[in-house]
Order: structure tokens, then C-alpha cells, then sequence
């Protein structure tokens, strides 16, 4: 046989032996075994040999050898693996503490939200989940036929119907805390917060069958559209950012009169519509909407047994969702709840 090629296997036997390490061992397997190895050179010249004899003679060689070599390998590797599993066994080595989980973003939006408002005297009062009729939609001066009764906007439960309060229904996203606090409390004034989730039979890139909501309440004498203002503003800066503005745009709600939707400057493009990559896909027109709100409808305040010639208030409804997804520069409220790790606060 071939002197130089009987040195080379001689030399691989050693090189399996002595390797200082798995990952080592790996890479000298790689070299003699590989597709571009060294036996598969020598098969590859062996191929080309015209001597039948020889040809016959070298084939068996090679291969013997080949085993020889693969059952070196096979030890050493067994040795490096026997020894990883005893270290991995051993009870007396210290183990690798479990992660500490982070806050979601819905659920560091709720802590933010409850400190800001509780800043400036705001209480916070929890409702049921699983609803009357009465305290969604008829207290809200929302008649029988509005759209948003509909079993295509609200979740009906199967249970006892009553005769004052209706049917029940899972929270819609009107507001079933307003009239319970002003029933609750009796006499203002009254600046409560309620956070808690509610539903709606919706699917899409801005709605989810189950969200979470904060409203607000405040009642007392001489209350006005500019404390209104006044207080979103004041949360916007808070939760947004101190160069955020905000604006009161009318709309139309049953249950407050004026009625307006809340806006804020765009956080992304400062408010200018634009970016250095063209419009904002973000916002398109520099503003960008938070929710609902205006002063409480004096049926709403009679539903409450609270007197609208002498007190008057406002209230206001927005989606938790909404503002984490504004600040955050999340696209699709769907994967709030996807569980991917990356809506995981790190901190």
C-alpha cells in the first residue's frame, strides 16, 4: 500500500484520539469523512484506477481502514458525551434560574393610565363583565333600535331576563360604569376611572372580540368643556409625550351632549402628516384618533339620580389597545395576542 496514505489514516487515528474537545472531534470527522473529505478523494482517484487488481486490492484497504477510523471516532465521541451528561447530572452544580417574565403591553398600558390619572384625583372602580341591558344601553340613553344593540355589535348571554333591566349582555364597549358610580355614590363630586375589559363580535386589524377600555367620569358643579380639554391634554402629554397636542373634534353620541371625538398629534411624524420617506403610514394627516368623550347627557345624569340644572360633568371612553398601539407602532391589534414575545415589555 501506498506509504503516504498509510501515514495520513495513522495520523487521523491520532488526531480522533488526542481531540480536546466534541466540537473538535467534530470538525477532524468532517475532514477525513466529509463530502469533501479526505476517504473521498481517495475514492474518487481509486475510481479512475485501470488495474482491476489493484483497483480490488485498494477498495478493500480503504474500507477496512474507514472502519477502523469510524469506530475511533464512535468512542471518543462517546467519551465527550458520557462526560457532559455526568456533569449535567450532577446534583451538586448549580442550575440556571428560571426567567423572570416581563409585563405585556396591554398590562403596562393599564399601570401607566391608573398612575397618570390618579395624579390628579381619580379613583379607580371596577364593573361586571356580564352585564344588564339596562346599565349598557337604556341609562346611556341609547333607545331599543340603535345599531349598536344589535347582536351583530354585542354579545347576548343566555340567562334570566329581567323585566327592569332586560336581557344580559357581555360589557359592550359603550359604558356600563357611568350610571352604577353615580347610583353608587349618590352625591358628587365624582372623578373615577374604571378599567376593565369588554367585547364586541368583531375581527380585524383594529378590533378583537375582547379589549380592554378605560373610561372617565367627573361630575360636579360647573364642569365644562375646558376641564374636558384640560384633562386630555394633560393624560396625553403624560402617556404620549410633552410635544403631543390634542384637539376636541364634534361628533355625535347618545350619551353626552356635545359630543367629540379626542385627537392627538401624531407621536411618529410630529404631527406633520410627512416623513423623510413620504406621507406617514402611520397617521396620513398629521392627527391621529384616541376615542370618544363630552359632557354628560342630562338623561344620562337622571339615570344616575344626579340633578343636571345644579351639577354637570364629562366623560370620555378609549381603548387600551388603541393608545399602546399608537405608542408602540403596532399595525395590527391582533398580535397584542398573537403570543409573540416581542409585545413583551422588556421592563
Amino acid at each position: 500500500m501506498d506509504s503516504h496514505i498509510q501515514s495520513r489514516l495513522s495520523l487521523y487515528a491520532r488526531s480522533f484520539e488526542n481531540a480536546p474537545s466534541l466540537d473538535e472531534l467534530i470538525k477532524i470527522h468532517t475532514e477525513v469523512f466529509g463530502k469533501k473529505g479526505y476517504f473521498a478523494k481517495l475514492f474518487q482517484t481509486l475510481a479512475k484506477e485501470s488495474d482491476i487488481d489493484k483497483k480490488k486490492t485498494m477498495g478493500v484497504y480503504l474500507n477496512t481502514e474507514k472502519q477502523k477510523l469510524e469506530q475511533i471516532f464512535g468512542a471518543k465521541q462517546d467519551l465527550f458525551l458520557q462526560q457532559k451528561e455526568s456533569i449535567v447530572g450532577d446534583v451538586t452544580v448549580p442550575g440556571n434560574g428560571p426567567s423572570l417574565g416581563k409585563m405585556h403591553i396591554v398590562t403596562s398600558a393599564i399601570e401607566e393610565i391608573r398612575r397618570i390619572y390618579s395624579r390628579i384625583g381619580f379613583y379607580q372602580y371596577s364593573y361586571p363583565e356580564v352585564e344588564w341591558e339596562y346599565f349598557s344601553f337604556e341609562a346611556l340613553n341609547m333607545p331599543s333600535d340603535h345599531p349598536a344593540r344589535d347582536d351583530f355589535e354585542t354579545f347576548f348571554v343566555d340567562g334570566p331576563v329581567s323585566k327592569k333591566y332586560g336581557k344580559m349582555v357581555l360589557t359592550p364597549h359603550t359604558s356600563n360604569g357611568q350610571v352604577r358610580e353615580m347610583l353608587r355614590v349618590g352625591k358628587p363630586p365624582i372623578r373615577m376611572i374604571n378599567i376593565a375589559r369588554c367585547y364586541r363580535p368583531n375581527w380585524d386589524v383594529t378590533h378583537v372580540p375582547m379589549m380592554h377600555q378605560f373610561e372617565g367620569l367627573c361630575i360636579d358643579r360647573g364642569i365644562s368643556i375646558q376641564h374636558l380639554k384640560g384633562t386630555m391634554s394633560y393624560f396625553a402629554r403624560e402617556f404620549f409625550g410633552y410635544d403631543v397636542k390634542t384637539r376636541l373634534r364634534p361628533h355625535n353620541f347618545e350619551f353626552t351632549e356635545p359630543s367629540f371625538e379626542v385627537d392627538i398629534s401624531c407621536i411618529h411624524c410630529n404631527g406633520t402628516g410627512t416623513t423623510d420617506k413620504g406621507k406617514c403610514r402611520i397617521c396620513k394627516s398629521g392627527w391621529l384618533e384616541l376615542g370618544g368623550s363630552g359632557l354628560v347627557h342630562p338623561n344620562v345624569l337622571k339615570a344616575g339620580g344626579i340633578d343636571s340644572a345644579e351639577y354637570s360633568g364629562w366623560a370620555f371612553g378609549f381603548g387600551i389597545e388603541r393608545v399602546a398601539m399608537i405608542k408602540y407602532q403596532i399595525d395590527d391589534i391582533r398580535k397584542l395576542y398573537s403570543g409573540e414575545l416581542r409585545y413583551v415589555l422588556e421592563g
